[in-house]
């Protein structure tokens, strides 16, 4: 492909422009790599193109009917045929439904069953989207008996990578109620306040005990 302008070769374009810009030809000659002697890989992927009656029919080949066309030996059969694969499989596999926190109980219904009987306390965050979808659930720290050190800015740091519009912060009581303490409410009240700022709502800070759970959106201080 050397006869092609920089800009114009299927790798730069990709990244210049985007992959729906490539044409055919390009996708393929990307997904093989290389051409053989004295013949680039655009060359061989026209060529092979031509010889499999287009994508539709390169879909439908075996590996015996690629490594047939001039320049495809058994490592760049391999590679379309994964690639071709691939495609399918995000065709045949749509990605489940992401879980929607949509009320307290939905929250403490997802939070329960993996923190509400920690013996140390987790402090975390569930990252949403627009529409309260989950993104990530990630903890961000852990204690001893009943004692974390947690700031702001450690929780709207993971929202502000993931692009989250909302958060569910919570964390589980090891003496298993989950009666907020006073340094509970001023940290909810800080991160409120945080949330504000960043254009992060917090939704709910839920505290887990043993089965039970409270939520500062019920209590209304949220």
């Amino acid at each position: 492909m050397k006869h092609l302008s920089p800009g114009d070769r299927p790798r730069e374009k990709l990244w210049r422009l985007g992959a729906p810009t490539l044409g055919d030809n390009e996708l393929v000659a990307l997904v093989i790599g290389s051409g053989r002697q004295h013949v680039d890989a655009l060359a061989v992927a026209n060529g092979l193109l031509t010889a499999r009656g287009g994508l539709h029919g390169l879909a439908r080949s075996t590996p015996a009917d690629l490594t047939r066309v001039s320049g495809i030996g058994r490592v760049k059969a391999a590679q379309l045929l994964a690639a071709l694969e691939m495609g399918r499989r995000t065709l045949a596999h749509a990605p489940a439904a992401r879980l929607r926190l949509g009320a307290p109980h939905d929250a403490a219904a997802y939070l329960l069953p993996t923190f509400g009987s920690r013996p140390v306390e987790h402090f975390g965050v569930v990252l949403l989207d627009s529409r309260h979808r989950v993104i990530r659930t990630t903890v961000l720290a852990i204690g001893t008996l009943n004692t974390t050190i947690v700031e702001p800015r450690d929780v709207f740091r993971e929202a502000v990578l993931e692009s989250a519009s909302a958060i569910v912060v919570f964390h589980n009581h090891p003496s298993g109620d989950p009666s907020p303490s006073a340094d509970d409410v001023e940290l909810t009240r800080r991160l409120a306040g945080a949330g504000v700022l960043m254009g992060i709502d917090v939704i709910d800070h839920v505290i887990l005990g043993d089965a039970r759970y409270c939520s500062f959106r019920q209590l209304g201080k949220l």
